[in-house]
C-alpha cells in the first residue's frame, strides 16, 4: 500500500491557488481511481481509498491543517498504516522554482523553502521521502512569494496546470505500480531530466509566515 499526499490549504478562498497544486493533482487521481468514493475525515485531513492499477490500494490524503502544519497529518497516517516514508510515501507539492506545467520527482532532499515540506521533514525526522514537485512559477520579482503562491493561476496558465495535474497523476500511478526510479526515469526526462540520484537543494527561499499559516 502507498500513501499519496497532496499539499494545500483547506477552504474555498484557497481553491485552485498555486499553493494548492497538490490538492488539484490529487483530485485528478481520485477521479480516475476512486470515483464515487466518500472522503473520510481522519489524520487531521481528508482521505480517500483508491484502487490503483497493478499495485493495489493507495490512500490519498489532503491535510487540512494548513500548509505549515502538514507534517502532523502525514506522520499520523504513516504511523497508522505502518508505512515507510522512503518507499511508501509520495508528497505532491507546488514549486515556484519550476515553470508552470512542469513536474519533477525526487527521492528526498531539502525543502527548497517550502513550508509544507519543512514541517513534514520536521515531523518525520528525515528528508528522505519521495516528492513530486509541480511547477507554478516563475514568480515575478515584484511580487512577494507568499502573495504569489496564495494567488490563483491566470488564464494563460490554466491549460498548463491542468496538463501538469494529468502528468502528475500518471506519475503517481507509475510510482505505485513500478516504484520511484521508474517514475523518475520516465517523467523527469520529459521535464529536463534529473537522474535517479538527484537531491533537492534550497533553491527557492521564502519568508516564513506565522506558525500554522496558509503559506
Amino acid at each position: 500500500m502507498k500513501l499519496i499526499v497532496g499539499l494545500g490549504n483547506p477552504g474555498r478562498e484557497y481553491d485552485r491557488t498555486r499553493h494548492n497544486a497538490g490538492f488539484m493533482a490529487l483530485d485528478v487521481l481520485a477521479q480516475r481511481h476512486a470515483s464515487g468514493a466518500i472522503a473520510k475525515g481522519r489524520f487531521h485531513g481528508m482521505t480517500i481509498d483508491a484502487a490503483m492499477p497493478g499495485s493495489g490500494k493507495a490512500v490519498l490524503l489532503k491535510p487540512t491543517t494548513y500548509m505549515n502544519l502538514s507534517g502532523r497529518s502525514v506522520n499520523e497516517a504513516l504511523r497508522f498504516y505502518k508505512l515507510e516514508p522512503e518507499t511508501d510515501l509520495l508528497v505532491i507539492t507546488d514549486d515556484v522554482a519550476l515553470p508552470t506545467g512542469s513536474i519533477r520527482l525526487r527521492p528526498g532532499g531539502g525543502a527548497g523553502g517550502h513550508n509544507g515540506l519543512k514541517d513534514i521533514t520536521k515531523m518525520l525526522g528525515s528528508e528522505q521521502y519521495p516528492r513530486l514537485r509541480m511547477g507554478v512559477g516563475p514568480k515575478p520579482d515584484f511580487i512577494n512569494q507568499a502573495d504569489f503562491v496564495l494567488g490563483r493561476f491566470i488564464e494563460t496558465e490554466t491549460a498548463l496546470i491542468e496538463s501538469a495535474c494529468e502528468k502528475a497523476a500518471d506519475a503517481c500511478e507509475m510510482f505505485c505500480a513500478e516504484g520511484l526510479d521508474a517514475a523518475m526515469n520516465k517523467f523527469n526526462a520529459k521535464s529536463g531530466g534529473w537522474g535517479t540520484a538527484s537531491r533537492d537543494k534550497d533553491d527557492s527561499k521564502t519568508d516564513k509566515p506565522p506558525q500554522g499559516g496558509a503559506a
